[in-house]
């Protein structure tokens, strides 16, 4: 017990004796224009110790004696260290970096100061993203890059993205970006899948986005690089500011926009007046769009831990999402955490990178609208049970028996120690592995109100992606000369899993959940539920380089191979060489600039080529399946034996090669005003050819559906101009604002296709088996519409098409191109302003030039489903000469203008000026609050529930475009926020 007392006493007087030799500090920070500077940092050099300014630039700081050394920073600025030498006040100017040329964005196996970038590169920091309920980097980032086009395929939670870099270069699904997070690229595979790949990654912990978007930039990274790439870098902890920070957000989403069906009254009215029509008439009143979508509540959580010193910084966080979707049974929720952790050692020569991810998602699925259910129908009796007439089917019983239910588990490991070996010579080890698991679930329970005998179907995913990468960079300087050399080697391996199963003919009535008692299931007929399933391996293995050289700071150079070896391709074909060259002038630099209006000025050009083997492993060899016909039988091995009920599916091809893409740029950087206007104009040109594709066999007589080959001949182009304008002011009164845009202009072609069109864009109903929307032909847009032109309705109530090849027949020959599903333009403009502890944002995005076929009205609001007393809205009796049994057919009757301009993102914010709260002071280091509207309006002429949508309806692996088929409609969000730091 003395002992700790003692102990004791050498504490307090220890504590006591450091509090008396503490040295308060204060002052203020500003520009040079003596406007002050909040939220600066400043710092005590060589210590943990550290504070902000507050609204006026003022600070204060307790300092370890009066000889001390002030680390001052502040975005945008140099940072500057004042030695105090006694002094108790301070005034401190800071100098702005020349328009941030300084700053550092991440190229690809490195990282580069803008002023140094000869490619087309944008970087998105977390202070630009888009803000409000997101669930993945894509949606930070949309509209936000010159000449990157992110769509939502719908308003699902959790729903993918198309994120298209310069056009559309393969006519193939997967056709994505390539993604990198923290140096490890996800995976082998494409984008094209309903859900987004970046889902399991928290928008909270992304500290940048950095899009590389032509060949000279993304060509380091070879086969993957021909769809652009993606480099997303997560947060990590800063040296000498520890904090704790806690962020929720929570939000309220509605349906933005009805479809505009009949309501009861107008449904009785126009259903009778239709000759030879049924009238089932409930003899109520519901809008079923109401009834089955609801205010839906989003909440987000998010603790973090960062800091660090000199020697170690790290950053820890716990994120959790819960996501309500506007309609019933859609839901999302996520729970995420990360490690970051950096580390130095042996004088800083030893740097070590530790990135720890793991997610754990869970989904509900539902799409039932209800936009077609007859609206005189009540949707519940007098005592609130679920209204169950016997001659139509209420939705909500729908909802109530049916299920969709997913569930994934993600972990990411990325380690990466890097050594300097010699002065400016450091070797890299990358290492990173990743797996995922993923289960689903889709039900009907059984019960004797829709006579449902119940139905059970699961699925089950594995996926592996293991990476290791050595390099070697070595930096130098010769006179004014600077050269960075850059070579290594990649080996990166993904194993997938899926298989499935399925079920019926539970017991009814006895509220047992399928997914839970598979077991139950009465019916195993082999034919109707076999097993199936799919095992692939894929390896890449790649050598690479890069040269940058300067001189004077001003005239810039880089080259780039990449030497590429897939397993996808056969041993003819296995390796592609990928190289590309860049170069940059900075005329700023010149003296003859000296005294001009420019801040900055920069020309670029480049040229590079990248491949692209995003396409199923195993097709360079032959496949076959065993069929339930005891007719099928081909031979499968070289003595020519016909073993029965065995077929072939594909015919081995080791000669396939990799599509290439071509991609040459042209650009200019510029800054007036001393950098208060910055922007960039491009122009870019880009060819894809040897397209790869799986086409039927000219000979009818061989036993295989498809076979995959190149197109040599076959190109596909897309030129455009990106234009960027940013301005930006800070008045000395303490306003600071901006505003600014850009815009993309592509023009897309075909070219040169040996096929008279190859159709896709599947279209289901009634009578429309085997019809597609989309087509691909030589001189007309990628995914364009291929399809009839509607004339209008015969005398015989009947819809007529134009005789488009003059036979005097309408026939599936009378299709022709009638638009595109690619927009000529897409643009984004914004504006902010910031005073004192208010700040205020406005983000704008549209395209225009596209159309969209609406299925949904093709499938949905024709004639002869109003007359059978099925909802439709307007467009079913624009001809009151149409006849009932007139079906509806893929014309342009329903081909829309796709043109938009949407108000996306709006958000008005405070922080608190916590210095100036004396009873939080000491422990409070932000306090801010901030509501946020997303998707406030969209001003258009299509009639959809949104003309952002693009529904998959892929035909054999060939991408479709601009269809809305059954989307799930998007939502109205407000989201009020709260963010605190201690």
């Amino acid at each position: 017990m003395k002992k700790l007392k003692f102990l004791m006493f050498v504490f307090v007087i220890g504590t006591s004796m450091t509090s008396w030799a503490q040295t308060t500090i204060t002052g203020t920070v500003s520009d040079e224009q003596n406007v002050p500077l909040p939220g600066a940092t400043v710092l005590e050099k060589g210590t943990k110790n550290g504070t902000t300014t507050d609204f006026d630039g003022n600070f204060t700081i307790q300092v370890s004696d009066e000889s001390a050394i002030l680390a001052v920073s502040f975005l945008g600025y140099a940072t500057s260290e004042i030695p105090l030498n006694g002094q108790s006040n301070v005034s401190i100017s800071l100098q702005e970096d020349s328009s941030l040329l300084d700053e550092v964005v991440v190229v690809g196996y490195g990282t580069q100061k803008i002023k140094d970038v000869t490619g087309a590169v944008k970087r998105v920091t977390s202070e630009d993203f888009n803000k409000g309920v997101v669930n993945n980097a894509g949606q930070l980032i949309q509209g936000k890059a010159a000449g990157v086009n992110v769509t939502s395929s719908s308003g699902e939670p959790g729903s993918g993205q198309r994120i298209v870099i310069r056009g559309q270069g393969t006519i193939r699904s997967g056709s994505g970006p390539l993604f990198v997070l923290d140096g490890f690229p996800l995976g082998l595979a494409g984008t094209g899948s309903s859900e987004s790949p970046l889902n399991f990654i928290n928008p909270d912990d992304i500290e940048s986005i950095d899009v590389l978007k032509d060949a000279s930039a993304t060509a380091i990274y070879g086969s993957r690089g021909a769809n652009g790439v993606v480099i997303i870098t997560t947060k990590s902890g800063k040296a000498g500011v520890s904090k704790i920070s806690l962020s929720t957000d929570v939000g309220v989403s509605t349906l933005a926009r009805k479809l505009d069906v009949f309501s009861a009254d107008e449904f009785r009215r126009e259903v009778a007046a239709i000759p030879g029509s049924e009238l089932i008439d409930g003899g109520g009143s519901t809008d079923w769009q109401e009834e089955l979508t609801r205010a839906a509540i989003t909440q987000n959580y998010n603790l973090v831990l960062s800091g660090g010193t000199d020697k170690l910084n790290y950053y820890a966080s716990l994120g959790l999402q819960d996501q309500e979707g506007i309609v019933y049974n859609s839901d999302l929720k996520r729970t995420s955490a990360r490690i970051n952790v950096t580390q130095k050692l042996l004088d800083n020569r030893l740097r070590i990178d530790y990135n720890l991810n793991t997610t754990l998602t869970d989904q509900s699925r539902n799409n039932n609208l209800g936009y077609s259910t007859n609206p005189t129908f009540n949707a519940y009796t007098a005592d609130g049970e679920i209204n169950n007439p016997l001659n139509w089917n209420n939705p909500l019983l729908s909802n109530k028996y049916n299920g969709d239910f997913s569930e994934s588990r993600r972990i990411l490991i990325n380690i990466a120690p890097s050594f300097e070996i010699l002065d400016g010579l450091v070797y890299k080890l990358n290492y990173g592995y990743e797996n995922r698991s993923s289960d689903r679930d889709q039900q009907t329970i059984a019960n004797s109100d829709r006579n449902d005998l119940g139905f059970l179907r699961q699925s089950f995913g594995k996926y592996e992606n293991n990476l290791i990468e050595n390099y070697l960079t070595y930096t130098f300087d010769v006179g004014e000369h600077n050269l960075s050399i850059l070579g290594g080697h990649s080996y990166q391996k993904t194993f997938a899993r899926n298989s499935s199963w399925s079920i019926d003919e539970f017991p009814s009535d006895t509220g047992i959940d399928p997914r839970n008692n598979p077991g139950l299931g009465g019916d195993t007929n082999i034919t109707d539920h076999r097993p199936t399933g799919s095992t692939y391996e894929d390896e890449l293995q790649s050598y690479f380089g890069r040269a940058n050289w300067s001189f004077m700071d001003r005239y810039l150079f880089t080259a780039t191979v990449r030497a590429d070896g897939s397993s996808k391709f056969g041993k003819n074909n296995k390796y592609g060489v990928f190289s590309s060259f860049a170069g940059s002038w900075r005329i700023i630099e010149e003296d003859f600039m000296e005294g001009s209006i420019f801040s900055d000025l920069k020309l670029r050009a480049g040229w590079g080529q990248t491949g692209n083997q995003e396409i199923p492993g195993k097709i360079t060899k032959a496949s076959f399946r065993v069929s339930n016909s005891s007719n099928v039988s081909y031979p499968i091995d070289q003595n020519g034996a016909y073993p029965v009920g065995s077929e072939y599916t594909r015919f081995a091809n080791p000669d396939i090669q990799w599509e290439v893409s071509t991609q040459s740029n042209v650009g200019v950087d510029f800054g007036l005003f001393d950098g208060s206007l910055t922007g960039t104009v491009d122009y870019f040109h880009k060819v894809s050819d040897n397209i790869l594709l799986e086409v039927v066999p000219v000979d009818p007589i061989v036993p295989a559906p498809t076979y995959w080959t190149n197109v040599p001949d076959m190109t596909i182009t897309n030129k455009g101009l990106e234009v960027a304008l940013d301005y930006s002011k800070r008045n000395p009164d303490g306003l600071s604002y901006g505003f600014g845009g850009n815009a993309t202009f592509i023009d897309n072609l075909v070219e040169d296709s040996p096929f008279t069109i190859v159709t896709t864009g599947s279209a289901s109903g009634q009578g429309l088996t085997d019809a597609t929307i989309n087509g691909f032909v030589s001189g007309e847009a990628i995914g364009a519409f291929y399809m009839q032109t509607f004339t209008g309705i015969g005398p015989d109530g009947l819809s007529e098409f134009a005789d488009t090849d003059g036979d005097g027949e309408i026939t599936e020959k009378d299709r022709t191109i009638v638009g595109s599903a690619l927009p000529d333009m897409t643009y984004n403009f914004y504006a902010n302003f910031k005073y004192k502890g208010f700040d205020f944002n406005v983000n704008f995005n549209g395209v225009s030039g596209n159309e969209i076929y609406d299925h949904t009205a093709m499938g949905s609001f024709y004639k002869t489903l109003l007359s059978k007393s099925n909802n439709t809205t307007a467009a079913a009796i624009e001809y009151p000469e149409e006849s009932i049994i007139n079906s509806a057919a893929v014309s342009t009757r329903y081909l829309k203008d796709g043109s938009y301009l949407r108000l996306n993102n709006m958000t008005f914010g405070y922080s608190f000026d916590t210095k100036s709260m004396s009873w939080a002071s000491n422990w409070l280091q932000e306090f801010r609050l901030s509501f946020t509207g997303q998707n406030l309006f969209v001003i258009t002429d299509y009639d959809g529930y949104d003309p952002e949508v693009n529904t998959d309806s892929s035909t054999n692996g060939i991408q479709s475009f601009g269809i809305d088929k059954f989307a799930y409609p998007k939502a109205r969000t407000f989201v009020f926020g709260v963010n605190v730091s201690f």
